[in-house]
């Protein structure tokens, strides 16, 4: 079998065992499963990027995604009137901006004093600068999340059309990723492991806390959607006409409109960012990538400046998980950021990459289908594997123990997973060419 032939065939199983889910289960969950893979497909093509391309090792993946989740909030929702009537917002984003000029102020005197005169003067602007800010910043919190607690009590968003939110969402994670870079991507790449580590977390904990951003762990739900509620279609006589015909009820009917609608716009997403993917894999800036990936010491001899390159690629990796994000947060119509964690959002996309083919986009896409799968189905396996197993076995602590231990199937599974694609194909399902 050639190797197109192979990689076609594996695209095949993958796609078989959704339909078989499908038919032998639900479409509903067929069709969320397809819709999931498809956005776990993007986000594995973004850390692809990063690692598969350059080199980059990437372990805050949870917080791209997650300020790519911010921008649904900010964008589509509308604005809460009462609290920038009432001044509290206002304060807020002049607090903002007075913190930017304070870190600004720093950078300033670090490039223009030297010796103590250089410490002395940061040190009074960070001290100086930090209580200025609070002092602007806590009395416009404070207004904002007085208000109405129970519904709003953050600034909302611009009210526009909530796919402006995706690039709106890449733009926030490429921002991040910047900073991240300028500062990590100079130094080894464990730096650079433990500085998105950092930030990752950084961001997680700011959005559960920081009330007036989005709600915290209070959550914001009915966001707007790019397609139709489910309830408004099945309060339409027409569409209830419609599904009729085809000898299913509006409810079920909805959902898998609902969904198709949104795979749709999602494989548009997907196949503008794996055609952009593939011809910059090919192009001579793809080659170019791939020599600082093998051999940086080469590559700065022939002149080439890798840590300009490192950041473009970890930009371009992260706007695409911030893109993901974004997209994610509209499919489940509500923001919850209590949900976001390094297992989820970094490990899981990790093990999709190693699996398909690191360096290699359609193992990315593969990698993204088949662990997503698995991810949602072992869940349901799980229980019903470890009573078949136990069915023989006399009741006890360890029965109950080993039945008890079926919520960890998930993670045991992925392990097994990689481990048995470690072994025997290392270089993933879909190597890199």
């Amino acid at each position: 079998m050639s190797v197109n032939m192979r990689n076609v065939a594996l695209f095949g199983v993958v796609a078989v065992l959704i339909i078989l889910e499908g038919i032998m289960g639900s479409w509903n969950t067929a069709l969320g499963i397809v819709n999931m893979g498809l956005i776990s497909a993007i986000l594995a093509l973004g850390v692809n990027m990063q690692w598969g391309y350059a080199g980059l090792f990437n372990v805050g993946i949870v917080g791209f995604v997650a300020l790519g989740g911010l921008a649904p909030v900010l964008v589509s929702t509308a604005p809460v009137l009462p609290v920038w009537t009432g001044g509290g917002a206002f304060r807020i984003i002049f607090a903002l901006l007075v913190g930017a000029g304070v870190i600004g102020a720093a950078i300033f005197a670090y490039g223009r004093l030297s010796g103590r005169a250089r410490v002395a003067s940061i040190l009074a602007i960070l001290i100086g600068g930090f209580f200025l800010f609070r002092a602007i910043m806590d009395p416009g919190v404070d207004v904002v999340e007085a208000f109405d607690p129970a519904t709003n009590s953050n600034i909302g968003g611009l009210n526009l059309p909530v796919l402006l939110s995706w690039p709106v969402g890449a733009l926030f994670a490429a921002g991040a990723a910047w900073v991240i870079g300028k500062t990590a991507l100079g130094l080894r790449s464990d730096y650079l492991a433990i500085a998105t580590l950092g930030i990752g977390e950084i961001i997680i904990s700011v959005m559960k806390n920081e009330d007036w951003l989005a709600r915290g762990v209070k959550n914001v739900i009915g966001l707007p959607r790019p397609v139709p509620y489910e309830v408004d279609l099945q309060a339409s006589p027409a569409f209830a006409e419609w599904a009729a015909r085809f000898g299913s009820d509006p409810v079920t009917a909805s959902t898998v409109v609902v969904k198709l609608c949104y795979a749709a716009l999602f494989i548009a997403v997907l196949g503008i960012i794996m055609i952009g993917a593939q011809l910059a894999l090919n192009s001579p800036w793809g080659r170019m990538m791939r020599a600082i990936r093998d051999n940086e010491t080469a590559a700065e001899a022939m002149g080439k400046n890798v840590t300009r390159r490192h950041l473009q690629i970890f930009i371009i990796g992260s706007a695409i998980c911030g893109l993901a994000g974004a997209m994610m947060v509209t499919l489940d119509s509500q923001l919850t950021p209590g949900t976001y964690n390094p297992l989820r959002f970094t490990f899981l996309i990790w093990v999709m990459v190693i699996v398909g083919g690191s360096g290699n986009n359609w193992g990315a896409v593969l990698g993204g289908f088949l662990i997503w799968f698995l991810w949602v189905k072992v869940e349901e396996w799980g229980p019903g594997l470890m009573n078949f197993l136990t069915s023989g076995m006399a009741d006890g602590a360890l029965k109950t123990h080993l039945q008890d231990s079926a919520a960890h199937m998930r993670l045991l599974t992925m392990g097994l997973v990689l481990l048995l694609v470690l072994r025997f194909s290392p270089r993933g399902l879909i190597p890199e060419k």
